[in-house]
């Protein structure tokens, strides 16, 4: 695996663009039926003056290109490559984008995505788990047969699982890369000692269809603050990355030809990972460090506001990320004096890590205003709650625009995406998500 960008066919998000529009697509205009969806999105459209229905989640652009240069420009003074998670997104426009600004490769969690990112060209691709299942290794195996310039690496964290991928692989002229995968106690998947760890990689080792590449795992399962305690369990857990993949490329169990894989970093303490593992690993060595942060693209006004090193207050130097995504609900009802409705739920927006955040508020009568003070109380599948202080001045049909808290659960709720420009209005992009 080299260490420039990976790639992606320019030719099929042409044809993605040439996908007709309909009432399948939630929110979007009824006057875009079968309009291409490339055609629509440089149509000018305006989210509150042509035919939009609410709710609707919109990216700014702005922000967008703003957070994918602050972290390419963070990765390169730190030495380490990133390989965003897809399943933030699963938009290849959006992978193209982070491609372009120097991703090593793109992330996914399971053969589904794989199979996605490989309809779109993605060259190189890291899976995040172990990969046993066997339909799941025959269509890898001749994916990798029918494409020579596709690289694949996933994890394996058992002998068992080793032995299922070398049984499902058999035969297969290329060799499946892998890294073991270093878990911890209380944490999510891999190996949770060193005698375990070893083993695996000797069965790596040993197995004709496989190759190990070095060491990966997942620091995030393992705290939720950024308090001393929680930031001391990170770094023990890098230290330990870094030990074991040193051991694996002292035990001769790597190939010596390519630099040594190390992975791990989710995008709220990557900070720790790069310290931890972009440097100092001694002569004779060569390693290439990457992390895997995904939510960094869209930032959010919620759980990375507070846990990023680059968000609300930065832990490290850099340029702090913006909140690229919002919500625009209508005030669907005013029951009682201290309450509002408003058209969006648990079907539109996230709540896993922190419900809604009323921030803007449109009248009919057009404008923006901020808006404080009106906190959502609960969200039912398909209405937000929001507690109203004396004097508000929401009423039925007005806009509310709120901040959203946890990307990767917000892009599976909208298979397309509207665009914003400056104004906050003005649709400039459709995105288009395959979850």
């Amino acid at each position: 695996m080299q260490h420039e960008p990976a790639t992606l066919d320019t030719s099929a998000l042409r044809a993605l663009g040439e996908e007709p529009l309909g009432w399948r697509f939630k929110a979007l205009p009824s006057a875009w039926e079968g309009r291409p969806l490339a055609e629509a999105a440089a149509s000018g459209a305006r989210l509150f003056d042509d035919g939009f229905v609410g709710p609707i989640v919109v990216l700014d652009a702005a922000a967008l290109e703003h957070n994918m240069r602050a972290m390419a420009d963070w990765c390169a003074t730190h030495g380490v490559a990133l390989a965003p998670h897809g399943k933030t997104t699963m938009a290849p426009q959006l992978f193209a984008r982070q491609l372009e600004h120097g991703a090593w490769g793109i992330t996914a969690a399971n053969a589904s995505q794989l199979r996605v990112y490989r309809a779109f060209g993605v060259s190189r691709v890291l899976l995040a788990n172990q990969l046993v299942d066997p339909a799941a290794l025959r269509w890898l195996a001749a994916e990798l047969d029918r494409d020579p310039g596709f690289e694949f690496c996933c994890w394996a964290d058992s002998v068992r699982g080793v032995q299922l991928m070398t049984e499902a692989l058999a035969g297969t002229p290329r060799p499946v890369d892998v890294l073991v995968e270093l878990g911890a106690s209380g944490g999510r998947t891999g190996v949770r000692d060193r005698e375990t760890a070893l083993a695996v990689a000797a069965a790596v080792r040993d197995s004709p269809v496989l190759r190990l590449r070095g060491a990966g795992g997942y620091e995030g399962a393992l705290a939720h603050d950024t308090g001393a305690e929680a930031l001391a369990r990170i770094t023990s857990y890098v230290d330990d990355l870094r030990a074991l993949t040193a051991s694996l490329a002292e035990g001769g169990y790597t190939t010596e030809d390519e630099p040594l894989i190390v992975t791990a970093g989710g995008s709220a303490y990557f900070d720790l990972v790069a310290e931890g593992l972009a440097s100092g690993w001694g002569s004779g060595l060569s390693v290439l460090p990457i992390l895997r942060s995904g939510a960094y693209l869209t930032h959010d006004d919620g759980f990375y506001r507070t846990m990023s090193p680059l968000g609300a207050a930065p832990r490290v130097e850099g340029t702090p990320f913006r909140p690229a995504l919002r919500a625009w609900a209508q005030v669907t009802s005013r029951p009682e004096p201290d309450l509002a409705l408003l058209t969006l739920g648990k079907r539109d927006a996230s709540f896993d890590e922190g419900l809604p955040e009323p921030q803007l508020h449109r009248p009919r009568g057009g404008g923006l205003r901020e808006l404080t003070g009106h906190p959502v109380s609960k969200l039912n599948d398909q209405h937000a709650f929001v507690a109203l202080p004396p004097g508000s001045p929401l009423e039925v049909g007005d806009w509310v625009g709120l901040g959203l808290s946890h990307p990767c659960t917000v892009f599976d709720k909208w298979p397309v995406v509207p665009v914003v420009g400056e104004d906050g209005e003005t649709v400039v992009d459709l995105v288009r998500t395959y979850f």
